[in-house]
């Protein structure tokens, strides 16, 4: 399925503490009309800066969490809504058809079972988020995010005795909570236009991992079964999610990196784990008035096999094999944020397409075709 490229809306906000300022600057200039003009600008100054102190420059892009610090005392909830599309399958850099991967490929490569008879063509992941930030300290931030995944995976079954022989498709799903994450978010420098942000994050095994549906099998019968790792709705187990992220502006213009990671702590109740996850991002954007900003965004990520088995996860399919999942993508997003402005203050929207520019991956394995993000967020 091809979705069409939606790009949404969000820069940042503008200050309401301008107004405050200049009527300090009337309220000061009648009862001090003495007062040095200089001294005035710099008073001026000294309190936009303290309430703006993470919302100078234009905004990361919305692929991008735990990059900025809130004022003690300051709230912001966000929801974001994400559209994954996987289309196709490969191995390593070589895509492969749904027959290769029934017949030759299984039988001539040695790679999984004799035989791979259930062939998933396409796939389409909706992850809706809700997250809450609040400034503990204007130097320590505390986040809490929770998640709904809905998962949809199409399949081709072939004959058990013919790989070239298709005897029906037919479509799994799941829907339901996703894991829990909960972090802080730490100052770890700043100077002038430069600010670093280091994050301490930990995800709750809130997600399903024994999912069940219905498949067609390669003898032609319904087949309940417990559902393949990648539809499965968590990992399991308590994750390690730490990140570094730099950010730096020039009046217009803001720029970025940020190293972030999962890291699986254990063997969940099914005696797997999930891969390790680390990724690296860059990007720029360019803010074109107090309204309208636009980002480039490079992604680079590294997943790891999973290690160990769900013994109730099998079959002649791809995806019940823990050594076909992971490996290393290279994605190119753009996006587009609007903030309100007035008695829209504090309200931002942002979206950002992403498409992958280079996947070498642990296969047979399907390969991502694009991904589609939107943001809300509410600062007060």
């Amino acid at each position: 399925m091809k979705t069409l490229l939606l790009c949404g809306a969000a820069a940042i906000a503008l200050m309401p503490s301008f107004a405050s300022a200049q009527s300090a600057h009337d309220h000061n200039h009648d009862h001090h009309a003495h007062m040095d003009h200089a001294q005035m600008n710099h008073a001026e100054m000294s309190n936009i800066d303290h309430s703006a102190h993470h919302h100078k420059g234009p905004q990361a892009p919305v692929g991008i969490m735990g990059d900025h610090l809130h004022k003690q005392g300051e709230w912001m909830l966000s929801y974001r809504y994400m559209h994954m599309n996987m289309d196709g399958n490969r191995d390593g850099t070589d895509e492969l058809s749904a027959r290769e991967i029934s017949g030759d490929f299984a039988n001539n490569t040695g790679v999984g079972p004799a035989t791979l008879r259930i062939v998933p063509t396409e796939m389409d992941m909706d992850m809706h988020m809700v997250s809450a930030m609040y400034g503990l300290t204007d130097d320590v931030t505390l986040m809490v995010m929770g998640s709904y995944h809905d998962k949809e995976m199409d399949h081709i079954t072939f004959a058990g005795g013919d790989p070239d022989l298709e005897i029906g498709r037919f479509t799994t799903n799941t829907s339901g909570l996703g894991d829990t994450k909960v972090s802080g978010l730490f100052r770890a420098y700043e100077e002038g236009n430069h600010l670093v942000v280091a994050k301490a994050g930990l995800s709750l095994p809130s997600g399903s991992i024994t999912e069940t549906d219905t498949i067609l099998n390669p003898m032609g019968a319904a087949q309940t079964v417990r559902l393949p790792y990648a539809m499965q709705l968590g990992s399991g187990t308590f994750d390690l999610e730490p990140a570094i992220t730099y950010s730096g502006h020039a009046d217009d213009f803001g720029w970025g990196a940020q190293y972030a990671a999962q890291i699986r702590l254990g063997e969940n109740d099914e005696n797997y784990t999930l891969g390790d996850k680390h990724t690296m991002n860059v990007w720029g954007a360019y803010r074109w008035n107090d309204m309208v900003q636009n980002s480039l965004r490079l992604s680079a990520e590294r997943e790891g096999q999973i290690d160990g088995s769900d013994a109730n996860i099998g079959g002649p399919v791809q995806t019940a094999q823990p050594e076909n999942y992971g490996g290393d993508r290279v994605e190119l997003s753009l996006g587009t944020t609007l903030s309100g402005q007035g008695d829209m203050a504090g309200h931002v929207i942002g979206a950002e397409f992403t498409t992958p520019l280079y996947q070498d991956l642990n296969g047979p394995q399907m390969q991502r075709d694009h991904s589609i993000s939107v943001r809300y967020q509410r600062r007060f």
